[in-house]
């Protein structure tokens, strides 16, 4: 059973106490949802998958002006849960099949300007560094944290570019065999 990192993330936000998707949302939102917050439709429906799961539990139903709130907490096993998450390492991304250098490999193919694609994507990740450090520079220790982390990324991927330019002569002939 798989509930990815959102179903996770949205136990773990209730072993503080239950809460209503509304209040789940919120809290996701503020705390990891800055450039991707959740949608009303993506919290019940894992809450609904968590609930099938037997990892949250329904706590309490009101009635207001509009639907049914339901207050959600969870169950032991939801902690269990959360806790083995916790605890398993994240499978490092090695980019072996990295959309750029398809690019690069098929503009080599086709004969047109690969060092130009190259040119173009530095540009693009300069523009997202000046972005992202402008944004770590005004933010809070979370986002400091969050665009550290995308900056050293596009840093390796600035290295890669790099690297590549200065080896596309012979990356022309080794496609060209």
């Amino acid at each position: 059973m798989s509930i990815g990192h959102i179903g996770h993330t949205l136990l773990g936000l209730l072993e503080s106490g239950p809460r209503h998707g509304y209040d789940l949302k919120r809290a996701f939102d503020e705390k990891f949802g800055h450039d991707r917050p959740l949608h009303y439709g993506q919290v019940y429906s894992t809450m609904s998958r968590l609930l099938k799961n037997g990892l949250v539990e329904v706590d309490g139903i009101e009635a207001g002006g509009g639907p049914e709130r339901k207050r959600y907490a969870i169950t032991e096993a939801g902690i269990t849960d959360v806790d083995q998450w916790l605890a398993t390492p994240e499978k490092p991304e090695p980019y072996l099949q990295s959309t750029l250098y398809t690019k690069v490999v098929l503009a080599l193919l086709t004969h047109r300007d690969a060092a130009d694609i190259l040119d173009t994507q530095r540009a693009e990740h300069l523009r997202s560094m000046r972005i992202l450090t402008d944004r770590k520079r005004k933010g809070d220790l979370a986002d400091q944290l969050i665009c550290d982390h995308a900056l050293f990324h596009l840093e390796a991927d600035l290295r890669w570019l790099e690297l590549t330019a200065a080896r596309l002569d012979k990356l022309r002939e080794a496609v060209a065999r």
